[in-house]
């Protein structure tokens, strides 16, 4: 049955997905013929090729000025999907389209990313910037080769000097300039403000990867690992997420129990904490060897991915990473 799924995740009639699983799966670098093959497909001929002829003059995707509130065809959602799918950082659109954001997203005094963009100086509005956008933004552009750019290290710090990690102790917002913007800035840490944080941090190259931020890093994990990734930490026998549970691919600001193993798998995170989470993971998958994507923002995205209810190649071949790193009956000791 193995071999069967991986050749079904290999087939060429995705070139993204085998292109993410040449390298997750198997292990297979930038410069091995067959992933430079499958990235060449995908770029032209692919989801990220179909992506990329909808994009504008000036790197951006749709009304440029409602990068963010035109959900999920805005440019910040579209830059998301290009980096989950393995887009070619040096390709000139890619690099183009990254450049915009870093224009017209990001605060420049804070360095964090904004819903809106000033009207004064076209640069992101510092009053509109929160934490699961920046996060993402600094995750894709890291994915997508800008980890030299001075603006993504200053993104970086922005996650490290307001990124809460707190379990409903902290009372006041870090900054006034954020206090009208309490459902990320509440009593209680924006989960999905957390997870983005995680998952940008997690993409920082090995070698970049300064005392302040493995510290960072380590305070989202023990977060995450406290709530089980999906339960609330003050009673175990409630889901705080009930959507966590729901498999999607890909997810844009939301998360689930699989984004967050992932991400645990990657930064090599093995806790006993994580097994309640792994074994719904193993429990979802079918008799086939697949997993079924659950939730979807097809219809909402510049070109749909899979299909709701369906075998999702996305989600198989994330899962199979997470269950081949802790172990197919999901010990995570």
């Amino acid at each position: 049955m193995v071999d069967t799924i991986l050749l079904w995740l290999l087939h060429e009639s995705d070139p993204c997905a085998r292109l993410t699983a040449l390298k997750l799966l198997l292990g297979k670098n930038d410069g091995d013929p067959d992933v430079q093959d499958a990235r060449a497909s995908a770029m032209n001929t692919g989801t990220i090729g179909k992506i990329l002829q909808k994009q504008n003059p000036d790197g951006s995707f749709g009304d440029p000025e409602r990068f963010y509130l035109d959900k999920y065809s805005g440019t910040v959602w579209t830059l998301l999907v290009l980096a989950e799918l393995g887009a070619d950082p040096g390709d000139e659109r890619v690099k183009k389209v990254c450049d915009f954001i870093l224009d017209h997203s990001q605060d420049p005094d804070s360095g964090g990313f904004s819903m809106k963009m000033s009207t004064r100086t076209g640069s992101g509005l510092g009053s509109s910037v929160i934490p699961c956008l920046t996060g993402n933004m600094i995750y894709s552009l890291l994915r997508l080769g800008m980890e030299e750019d001075e603006r993504v290290m200053k993104g970086i710090e922005w996650i490290l000097k307001y990124q809460r990690c707190d379990d409903g102790e902290y009372i006041t917002s870090p900054s006034k300039d954020y206090e009208k913007l309490t459902p990320c800035f509440g009593r209680h840490t924006c989960h999905m403000g957390a997870a983005k944080a995680l998952k940008a941090l997690a993409a920082v190259p090995e070698e970049m990867r300064t005392a302040r931020i493995i510290e960072k890093t380590d305070e989202l994990v023990e977060y995450f690992l406290i709530h089980r990734l999906f339960k609330k930490s003050h009673d175990m026998e409630k889901t705080s997420k009930p959507g966590w549970l729901r498999l999607g691919f890909p997810l844009m600001y939301q998360t689930d129990i699989l984004e967050l193993l992932l991400i645990m798998a990657d930064l090599g995170i093995k806790d006993k904490r994580l097994d309640d989470a792994l074994l719904i993971l193993r429990g979802k998958m079918t008799p086939d060897g697949r997993w079924i994507m659950e939730t979807s923002n097809n219809g909402k995205m510049i070109e749909d991915i899979e299909k709701k209810g369906s075998p999702s190649k996305w989600i198989t071949l994330r899962a199979l990473r997470v269950l081949e790193y802790y172990g197919v009956h999901g010990n995570a000791i």
